[in-house]
């Protein structure tokens, strides 16, 4: 193939999509995986790009199957993989006494054994291709580092997340893996886009809007990240609104 290959998971929207979008843009071919294959698709057209150069494949990123068949049809049709872009992801809280079981499990399942069943079936191709090696990037967040109020299910996972991105980058280097991390913080995706201007929960109980910084910028990072020589990686990256509430006490 003439162009390296991605894998972006959760690409039918949001970060994901912008993300797929700005790779498509710099000459990489693009595999869209998510749970429903309408917005991959539509995603897709909006690129304009060929099918030479996409696929789409819905994936169910919490089940060991869906996430066999997405690298098996990536190997399929391009042959290799030389980036993977764990971004798939739900929020999920409330009041930590009064959480289920299913809630927890749910935000689990997909924001940490997700990315950990990618991590799996990426580091299988990426070690027995030729030429051998790729990157990983996991999707960490501002929540990987500091909690809002009622988020113990979706902080917990985040936290997760930085160990796997350790270990992973560890374990990678005998096979030339390089992995690494984008902390994003206020990005306006649909998750907090219509809810930033009017208030989110603030440490101290209140109530208080935040600024937002344009997708854009988060797609832009990803392909720098991405576009690194294999023998240079961002170990960790945050990328944020400028004054949203989190250096400093806010």
């Amino acid at each position: 193939m003439s162009s390296k290959i991605a894998i972006v998971t959760g690409a039918g929207t949001g970060i994901g999509k912008v993300s797929a979008l700005a790779l498509l843009k710099d000459g990489w071919s693009v595999v869209f995986a998510g749970r429903r294959k309408e917005p991959l698709d539509q995603a897709i057209a909006e690129s304009g790009s060929g099918s030479a150069r996409t696929l789409a494949v819905p994936t169910n990123v919490a089940d060991p199957a869906s996430v066999a068949n997405l690298f098996a049809e990536t190997k399929k049709k391009f042959g290799r993989l030389d980036l993977l872009f764990n971004n798939a992801g739900v929020s999920g809280g409330g009041a930590i006494e009064d959480l289920t079981y299913d809630q927890w499990q749910t935000v689990v399942d997909i924001n940490l054994t997700g990315p950990f069943l990618c991590t799996q079936q990426a580091v299988k191709m990426m070690k027995d291709q030729t030429p051998r090696g790729g990157r990983i990037i996991n999707n960490g967040s501002i929540s990987a580092h500091a909690p809002r109020p009622n988020s113990a299910p979706y902080t917990s996972t985040k936290h997760a997340i930085t160990g796997l991105t350790k270990s992973t980058a560890l374990d990678g280097r005998k096979y030339d893996i390089a992995c690494c991390q984008i902390d994003i913080g206020n990005a306006a995706s649909d998750m907090i886009k219509d809810r930033a201007p009017a208030g989110l929960p603030q440490a101290n109980g209140q109530i208080a809007p935040e600024p937002l910084m344009d997708l854009e910028h988060v797609g832009n990072a990803i392909v720098h990240m991405a576009s690194l020589p294999p023998g240079a990686n961002v170990q960790f990256m945050t990328i944020m609104a400028t004054k949203m509430p989190f250096v400093g006490r806010g």
